[in-house]
Protein backbone atom coordinates (compact mmCIF):
# COMPACT_ATOMS: atom_id res chain seq x y z
CA UNK A 1 0.00 0.00 0.00
CA UNK A 2 1.26 3.39 -0.77
CA UNK A 3 1.75 5.74 2.62
CA UNK A 4 2.38 9.20 2.97
CA UNK A 5 3.15 10.19 6.29
CA UNK A 6 2.73 13.75 6.68
CA UNK A 7 4.49 16.72 8.92
CA UNK A 8 6.97 14.56 11.07
CA UNK A 9 9.92 15.50 12.50
CA UNK A 10 12.07 13.02 10.81
CA UNK A 11 15.50 12.28 12.43
CA UNK A 12 17.61 9.23 11.12
CA UNK A 13 20.86 9.28 13.10
CA UNK A 14 22.92 7.10 10.91
CA UNK A 15 22.84 10.41 8.45
CA UNK A 16 22.27 12.92 10.51
CA UNK A 17 18.87 14.30 9.06
CA UNK A 18 16.93 16.32 11.55
CA UNK A 19 14.24 17.78 9.67
CA UNK A 20 10.62 18.37 9.39
CA UNK A 21 8.70 17.02 6.39
CA UNK A 22 7.12 13.51 4.56
CA UNK A 23 8.03 9.99 4.28
CA UNK A 24 6.52 8.11 1.08
CA UNK A 25 6.22 4.01 1.58
CA UNK A 26 5.42 1.54 -0.70
CA UNK A 27 6.14 -1.68 -1.19
CA UNK A 28 7.53 -2.03 2.07
CA UNK A 29 10.48 0.32 1.19
CA UNK A 30 10.75 4.16 1.71
CA UNK A 31 10.78 5.49 -1.56
CA UNK A 32 11.29 8.95 -0.46
CA UNK A 33 11.93 11.48 2.35
CA UNK A 34 10.25 15.20 1.66
CA UNK A 35 9.43 15.75 -1.72
CA UNK A 36 6.84 12.98 -3.01
CA UNK A 37 8.22 11.06 -6.35
CA UNK A 38 6.76 11.65 -9.75
CA UNK A 39 3.02 10.01 -9.97
CA UNK A 40 3.14 8.65 -6.59
CA UNK A 41 -0.31 9.19 -5.17
CA UNK A 42 -0.66 8.00 -1.49
CA UNK A 43 -3.11 5.31 -0.68
CA UNK A 44 -3.50 5.75 2.91
CA UNK A 45 -2.11 9.14 4.42
CA UNK A 46 -0.78 9.52 8.05
CA UNK A 47 -0.52 12.68 10.01
CA UNK A 48 2.29 12.75 11.87
CA UNK A 49 2.16 16.36 12.73
CA UNK A 50 3.66 17.01 16.28
CA UNK A 51 5.06 13.49 16.07
CA UNK A 52 8.90 12.50 15.45
CA UNK A 53 9.27 9.90 12.57
CA UNK A 54 12.38 7.95 13.64
CA UNK A 55 13.62 4.27 12.22
CA UNK A 56 12.24 1.46 13.87
CA UNK A 57 14.10 0.51 17.29
CA UNK A 58 16.44 -2.29 17.70
CA UNK A 59 16.75 -4.03 20.52
CA UNK A 60 19.82 -6.55 20.93
CA UNK A 61 18.16 -8.35 23.47
CA UNK A 62 14.46 -9.58 24.14
CA UNK A 63 13.62 -13.29 25.45
CA UNK A 64 10.57 -14.85 23.46
CA UNK A 65 10.58 -17.94 25.70
CA UNK A 66 9.69 -20.25 22.60
CA UNK A 67 10.09 -22.74 22.34
CA UNK A 68 9.70 -24.35 25.90
CA UNK A 69 8.96 -21.84 28.26
CA UNK A 70 4.95 -20.72 27.30
CA UNK A 71 4.03 -20.40 30.69
CA UNK A 72 6.35 -17.19 30.67
CA UNK A 73 5.72 -15.61 27.41
CA UNK A 74 5.76 -16.97 23.14
CA UNK A 75 6.76 -15.02 19.75
CA UNK A 76 3.42 -13.91 19.39
CA UNK A 77 3.07 -12.20 22.51
CA UNK A 78 6.45 -10.65 23.14
CA UNK A 79 7.11 -9.27 19.71
CA UNK A 80 3.56 -7.64 19.84
CA UNK A 81 4.64 -6.04 23.26
CA UNK A 82 7.81 -5.20 21.17
CA UNK A 83 6.06 -3.47 18.80
CA UNK A 84 4.16 -1.54 21.32
CA UNK A 85 7.57 0.10 22.51
CA UNK A 86 8.74 1.20 18.98
CA UNK A 87 10.74 -2.19 18.32
CA UNK A 88 10.84 -3.20 14.28
CA UNK A 89 13.76 -5.91 14.61
CA UNK A 90 15.16 -7.88 17.83
CA UNK A 91 17.62 -10.52 18.88
CA UNK A 92 16.72 -13.50 20.76
CA UNK A 93 19.14 -15.40 22.98
CA UNK A 94 19.82 -18.69 22.72
CA UNK A 95 18.27 -19.84 26.10
CA UNK A 96 15.12 -21.80 24.73
CA UNK A 97 14.24 -25.54 25.41
CA UNK A 98 15.41 -26.47 23.39
CA UNK A 99 18.23 -24.63 23.28
CA UNK A 100 18.86 -22.78 20.27
CA UNK A 101 21.83 -24.65 18.90
CA UNK A 102 20.37 -26.26 15.73
CA UNK A 103 18.70 -25.00 12.33
CA UNK A 104 15.68 -26.36 13.17
CA UNK A 105 15.48 -24.28 16.25
CA UNK A 106 16.47 -20.98 14.31
CA UNK A 107 14.09 -21.51 11.55
CA UNK A 108 10.82 -22.54 13.82
CA UNK A 109 11.54 -18.83 15.49
CA UNK A 110 11.91 -17.00 12.85
CA UNK A 111 8.85 -18.55 10.70
CA UNK A 112 6.44 -18.11 13.82
CA UNK A 113 8.11 -14.59 14.51
CA UNK A 114 7.18 -13.87 10.29
CA UNK A 115 3.74 -15.65 10.99
CA UNK A 116 3.14 -12.95 14.11
CA UNK A 117 3.92 -10.08 11.93
CA UNK A 118 4.61 -7.67 14.77
CA UNK A 119 8.39 -7.26 14.37
CA UNK A 120 11.40 -9.29 12.78
CA UNK A 121 12.98 -11.43 14.94
CA UNK A 122 16.95 -12.01 14.92
CA UNK A 123 18.19 -15.32 16.45
CA UNK A 124 21.18 -15.07 18.32
CA UNK A 125 22.51 -18.70 18.24
CA UNK A 126 24.01 -21.04 20.99
CA UNK A 127 28.35 -20.63 20.70
CA UNK A 128 28.16 -24.40 22.33
CA UNK A 129 26.40 -27.10 22.15
CA UNK A 130 23.38 -27.53 24.75
CA UNK A 131 24.99 -23.62 26.49
CA UNK A 132 27.35 -26.66 27.77
CA UNK A 133 31.09 -24.55 26.91
CA UNK A 134 32.59 -27.79 25.07
CA UNK A 135 31.54 -28.90 21.79
CA UNK A 136 30.89 -25.86 19.29
CA UNK A 137 27.53 -25.58 17.82
CA UNK A 138 26.79 -25.97 14.33
CA UNK A 139 28.05 -22.33 13.85
CA UNK A 140 27.90 -21.94 9.75
CA UNK A 141 25.06 -24.20 9.98
CA UNK A 142 23.35 -21.71 12.16
CA UNK A 143 24.14 -18.84 10.43
CA UNK A 144 23.17 -20.34 7.24
CA UNK A 145 19.39 -20.64 9.18
CA UNK A 146 19.51 -16.87 10.43
CA UNK A 147 21.65 -16.40 13.02
CA UNK A 148 23.18 -12.99 13.18
CA UNK A 149 25.67 -13.95 15.97
CA UNK A 150 26.74 -16.29 18.31
CA UNK A 151 26.95 -16.43 22.82
CA UNK A 152 26.63 -18.46 25.62
CA UNK A 153 25.02 -15.90 28.30
CA UNK A 154 25.99 -16.59 31.66
CA UNK A 155 26.69 -20.14 31.17
CA UNK A 156 30.66 -20.72 31.41
CA UNK A 157 32.76 -22.43 29.39
CA UNK A 158 34.77 -25.73 30.55
CA UNK A 159 38.20 -23.78 30.05
CA UNK A 160 40.12 -21.14 28.24
CA UNK A 161 41.43 -23.17 25.82
CA UNK A 162 37.87 -23.91 25.05
CA UNK A 163 36.71 -20.48 24.53
CA UNK A 164 39.66 -19.70 22.98
CA UNK A 165 39.02 -22.68 20.03
CA UNK A 166 35.79 -21.15 19.78
CA UNK A 167 37.09 -17.66 19.31
CA UNK A 168 39.27 -18.61 16.50
CA UNK A 169 36.85 -20.63 14.63
CA UNK A 170 34.56 -17.74 14.94
CA UNK A 171 36.87 -15.61 13.46
CA UNK A 172 37.33 -18.07 10.37
CA UNK A 173 33.74 -17.53 8.72
CA UNK A 174 33.60 -13.61 10.48
CA UNK A 175 30.97 -14.29 12.59
CA UNK A 176 29.96 -12.47 15.67
CA UNK A 177 30.29 -13.59 19.37
CA UNK A 178 28.08 -12.42 21.99
CA UNK A 179 29.63 -12.19 25.53
CA UNK A 180 27.95 -12.03 28.88
CA UNK A 181 30.95 -11.26 30.76
CA UNK A 182 30.54 -12.76 34.44
CA UNK A 183 33.32 -14.95 36.25
CA UNK A 184 31.09 -18.06 37.52
CA UNK A 185 33.27 -18.43 40.60
CA UNK A 186 33.14 -15.32 41.66
CA UNK A 187 29.25 -14.59 41.10
CA UNK A 188 28.54 -18.03 42.40
CA UNK A 189 25.94 -17.88 45.08
CA UNK A 190 25.58 -14.24 44.37
CA UNK A 191 21.93 -12.08 45.17
CA UNK A 192 23.18 -8.41 44.30
CA UNK A 193 25.95 -5.96 43.89
CA UNK A 194 28.78 -6.55 46.47
CA UNK A 195 28.41 -3.50 48.58
CA UNK A 196 26.66 -1.68 51.03
CA UNK A 197 23.17 -2.42 49.94
CA UNK A 198 23.72 -6.11 49.76
CA UNK A 199 25.70 -5.64 53.30
CA UNK A 200 22.73 -4.20 55.09
CA UNK A 201 20.19 -6.52 53.37
CA UNK A 202 22.01 -9.58 54.69
CA UNK A 203 22.19 -10.47 50.84
CA UNK A 204 25.04 -12.54 49.21
CA UNK A 205 27.49 -9.69 47.20
CA UNK A 206 28.51 -10.13 43.32
CA UNK A 207 31.55 -8.19 43.35
CA UNK A 208 32.23 -5.88 40.60
CA UNK A 209 35.53 -7.89 39.68
CA UNK A 210 32.99 -10.64 38.54
CA UNK A 211 32.68 -8.63 35.36
CA UNK A 212 35.96 -7.20 35.06
CA UNK A 213 38.03 -10.59 35.64
CA UNK A 214 35.91 -12.22 33.21
CA UNK A 215 36.09 -9.08 30.67
CA UNK A 216 39.78 -8.71 30.67
CA UNK A 217 40.30 -12.50 29.82
CA UNK A 218 37.55 -12.36 27.34
CA UNK A 219 39.32 -9.57 25.42
CA UNK A 220 42.58 -10.45 25.50
CA UNK A 221 41.36 -13.86 23.82
CA UNK A 222 39.11 -11.28 21.31
CA UNK A 223 42.81 -9.97 20.28
CA UNK A 224 44.67 -13.01 19.74
CA UNK A 225 41.69 -14.54 17.59
CA UNK A 226 40.75 -11.54 15.67
CA UNK A 227 36.80 -12.02 16.09
CA UNK A 228 34.43 -9.40 16.17
CA UNK A 229 32.70 -9.28 19.64
CA UNK A 230 30.27 -7.79 21.33
CA UNK A 231 29.77 -7.14 24.74
CA UNK A 232 26.22 -7.43 26.02
CA UNK A 233 24.70 -6.23 29.44
CA UNK A 234 27.61 -4.46 31.32
CA UNK A 235 27.03 -3.42 34.36
CA UNK A 236 30.15 -1.54 35.79
CA UNK A 237 31.69 1.47 35.36
CA UNK A 238 34.88 0.18 35.11
CA UNK A 239 33.86 -2.59 32.84
CA UNK A 240 32.96 0.09 30.40
CA UNK A 241 36.34 1.63 30.70
CA UNK A 242 38.02 -1.28 29.67
CA UNK A 243 35.57 -1.79 26.81
CA UNK A 244 36.15 1.94 25.85
CA UNK A 245 40.56 1.29 26.43
CA UNK A 246 40.16 -2.04 23.76
CA UNK A 247 38.47 0.03 20.89
CA UNK A 248 41.25 3.24 21.35
CA UNK A 249 43.88 0.34 20.75
CA UNK A 250 41.39 -0.49 18.06
CA UNK A 251 39.80 -3.99 18.54
CA UNK A 252 36.52 -4.69 16.59
CA UNK A 253 34.44 -4.83 19.77
CA UNK A 254 31.10 -2.97 20.50
CA UNK A 255 28.51 -3.31 23.69
CA UNK A 256 25.55 -2.45 25.09
CA UNK A 257 23.67 -1.95 28.26
CA UNK A 258 20.30 -3.10 29.46
CA UNK A 259 18.19 -0.15 30.05
CA UNK A 260 17.44 -0.61 33.58
CA UNK A 261 20.69 -0.27 34.43
CA UNK A 262 20.95 3.54 33.41
CA UNK A 263 18.41 4.43 35.38
CA UNK A 264 18.16 1.82 38.73
CA UNK A 265 21.06 1.38 41.38
CA UNK A 266 21.09 -1.53 44.11
CA UNK A 267 19.57 1.08 46.40
CA UNK A 268 16.26 -0.15 44.67
CA UNK A 269 16.73 -3.66 46.72
CA UNK A 270 15.93 -1.51 49.76
CA UNK A 271 12.73 -3.46 50.81
CA UNK A 272 13.74 -7.08 48.94
CA UNK A 273 10.80 -6.60 45.73
CA UNK A 274 11.64 -9.08 43.34
CA UNK A 275 11.14 -7.57 40.37
CA UNK A 276 14.43 -5.27 41.01
CA UNK A 277 16.05 -9.32 41.24
CA UNK A 278 18.75 -9.48 37.90
CA UNK A 279 21.48 -10.97 36.83
CA UNK A 280 24.00 -9.57 36.08
CA UNK A 281 22.88 -7.24 39.41
CA UNK A 282 22.20 -3.70 39.86
CA UNK A 283 25.05 -2.09 40.34
CA UNK A 284 25.75 0.99 42.41
CA UNK A 285 25.20 4.44 41.86
CA UNK A 286 28.90 5.44 40.29
CA UNK A 287 28.28 2.29 38.45
CA UNK A 288 25.10 3.72 37.05
CA UNK A 289 26.66 6.90 36.30
CA UNK A 290 29.92 5.59 33.99
CA UNK A 291 27.76 3.29 32.42
CA UNK A 292 25.68 6.47 31.40
CA UNK A 293 29.04 8.49 30.22
CA UNK A 294 30.09 5.35 28.20
CA UNK A 295 26.55 5.51 26.59
CA UNK A 296 26.93 9.31 26.03
CA UNK A 297 30.64 8.84 24.68
CA UNK A 298 29.30 6.16 22.42
CA UNK A 299 31.61 3.99 23.71
CA UNK A 300 28.46 1.55 24.79
CA UNK A 301 26.53 2.21 21.40
CA UNK A 302 23.72 0.07 22.01
CA UNK A 303 20.65 0.43 24.88
CA UNK A 304 18.29 -2.97 24.89
CA UNK A 305 15.62 -3.93 27.26
CA UNK A 306 17.25 -7.26 28.26
CA UNK A 307 13.61 -8.13 28.54
CA UNK A 308 12.44 -11.39 30.21
CA UNK A 309 9.05 -12.14 30.98
CA UNK A 310 8.27 -14.28 33.44
CA UNK A 311 4.92 -15.94 34.87
CA UNK A 312 3.69 -14.68 38.51
CA UNK A 313 4.75 -17.61 40.43
CA UNK A 314 8.45 -16.43 39.70
CA UNK A 315 8.47 -13.53 41.55
CA UNK A 316 6.56 -14.51 44.53
CA UNK A 317 8.81 -16.59 46.50
CA UNK A 318 11.63 -14.82 49.04
CA UNK A 319 14.12 -12.48 47.25
CA UNK A 320 17.24 -15.43 47.00
CA UNK A 321 14.22 -18.10 45.18
CA UNK A 322 13.03 -15.69 42.82
CA UNK A 323 14.00 -15.74 38.89
CA UNK A 324 15.84 -12.93 37.95
CA UNK A 325 14.39 -10.69 34.97
CA UNK A 326 12.38 -7.70 33.81
CA UNK A 327 9.60 -7.45 31.44
CA UNK A 328 10.08 -4.43 29.82
CA UNK A 329 10.58 -4.21 25.62
CA UNK A 330 7.17 -2.57 25.48
CA UNK A 331 8.32 0.17 27.30
CA UNK A 332 11.29 0.51 25.48
CA UNK A 333 10.96 4.00 23.83
CA UNK A 334 9.08 5.92 26.70
CA UNK A 335 11.99 4.75 29.51
CA UNK A 336 14.72 5.96 27.27
CA UNK A 337 13.09 8.94 26.98
CA UNK A 338 13.77 9.62 30.35
CA UNK A 339 17.08 9.78 29.42
CA UNK A 340 16.23 12.91 28.13
CA UNK A 341 14.43 14.68 30.38
CA UNK A 342 17.05 14.26 32.84
CA UNK A 343 19.29 16.05 29.97
CA UNK A 344 21.45 13.43 30.11
CA UNK A 345 21.28 12.98 25.90
CA UNK A 346 19.31 15.09 23.57
CA UNK A 347 16.89 13.22 21.30
CA UNK A 348 19.37 12.33 18.16
CA UNK A 349 21.56 10.64 20.17
CA UNK A 350 19.38 8.44 22.25
CA UNK A 351 17.65 7.83 19.06
CA UNK A 352 21.28 6.62 17.65
CA UNK A 353 21.60 4.13 20.80
CA UNK A 354 18.26 2.13 19.97
CA UNK A 355 18.92 2.29 16.28
CA UNK A 356 21.82 2.75 14.36
CA UNK A 357 24.18 1.74 16.94
CA UNK A 358 22.84 -1.71 17.57
CA UNK A 359 21.90 -2.24 13.98
CA UNK A 360 25.86 -1.79 13.09
CA UNK A 361 26.82 -3.61 16.42
CA UNK A 362 25.19 -7.06 15.08
CA UNK A 363 25.24 -6.26 11.26
CA UNK A 364 21.54 -5.82 10.84
CA UNK A 365 20.00 -4.72 8.09
CA UNK A 366 18.40 -1.93 10.11
CA UNK A 367 17.95 1.31 12.19
CA UNK A 368 17.77 3.72 9.16
CA UNK A 369 15.46 6.07 6.76
CA UNK A 370 16.68 6.53 3.24
CA UNK A 371 15.04 6.02 0.18
CA UNK A 372 15.64 2.04 -0.90
CA UNK A 373 15.55 0.83 3.10
CA UNK A 374 12.70 -1.13 4.67
CA UNK A 375 10.05 0.68 5.70
CA UNK A 376 10.71 -0.12 9.34
CA UNK A 377 9.51 3.53 11.13
CA UNK A 378 8.28 4.36 14.51
CA UNK A 379 5.95 7.23 15.11
CA UNK A 380 6.01 9.19 18.62
CA UNK A 381 4.73 12.15 20.67
CA UNK A 382 7.69 13.57 22.15
CA UNK A 383 5.34 15.57 24.46
CA UNK A 384 3.11 13.16 25.55
CA UNK A 385 3.02 10.32 28.34
CA UNK A 386 2.88 7.27 28.98
CA UNK A 387 1.09 5.33 31.63
CA UNK A 388 3.07 2.02 32.22
CA UNK A 389 0.54 -0.95 32.56
CA UNK A 390 -2.49 0.88 31.48
CA UNK A 391 -2.49 -1.80 28.60
CA UNK A 392 -0.01 -4.36 29.05
CA UNK A 393 0.52 -7.05 25.77
CA UNK A 394 3.51 -9.28 27.37
CA UNK A 395 2.51 -12.36 29.27
CA UNK A 396 5.29 -11.14 31.83
CA UNK A 397 3.99 -8.19 33.67
CA UNK A 398 7.84 -8.85 36.36
CA UNK A 399 8.21 -4.88 35.68
CA UNK A 400 8.91 -2.89 38.68
CA UNK A 401 7.93 0.37 36.05
CA UNK A 402 4.34 -0.77 36.30
CA UNK A 403 2.14 2.74 37.68
CA UNK A 404 5.27 5.15 36.42
CA UNK A 405 4.35 8.08 33.99
CA UNK A 406 6.70 8.05 31.25
CA UNK A 407 7.47 10.87 28.94
CA UNK A 408 6.62 9.99 25.44
CA UNK A 409 4.20 8.13 23.20
CA UNK A 410 4.68 5.55 20.91
CA UNK A 411 1.61 6.51 18.14
CA UNK A 412 2.83 3.93 15.78
CA UNK A 413 5.16 1.35 14.91
CA UNK A 414 5.15 0.18 10.81
CA UNK A 415 7.34 -2.91 9.75
CA UNK A 416 7.87 -2.99 6.44
CA UNK A 417 4.99 -0.25 5.69
CA UNK A 418 2.47 -2.25 7.05
CA UNK A 419 1.01 -0.33 10.84
CA UNK A 420 2.08 -3.47 13.47
CA UNK A 421 0.83 -1.76 16.30
CA UNK A 422 -1.34 1.44 16.73
CA UNK A 423 -1.79 3.18 20.31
Amino acid sequence: MRTRILGARVIDPSSGLDQVGDIHLEKGKIVALGQAPAGFEAEREIDARGLVAAPGLVDLSVALREPGYSRKGNIASETRAAAAGGVTSLCCPPQTKPVLDTPAVAELIIDRAREAGHTKVHPVGALTKGLEGEQLAELVALRDAGCVAFGNGLAPFAGNRYLRRALEYAATFNLTVVFHSQDAALAEGGLAHEGPTANFLGLAGIPETAETVALARDLLLVEQAGVRAHFSQLTTARGAQMIAEAQARGLPVTADVALYQLILTDEALADFSSLYHVQPPLRSRADRDGLREAVKRGVIQAISSHHQPHEPDAKLAPFGDTEPGISSAELLLPLAMTLVQEGLLDLPTLLARLTCGPAKALRLPAGRLAAGAPADLVLFDPQASTLAGERWLSRGRNCPFMGHVLPGAVRYTLLDGRISYQA
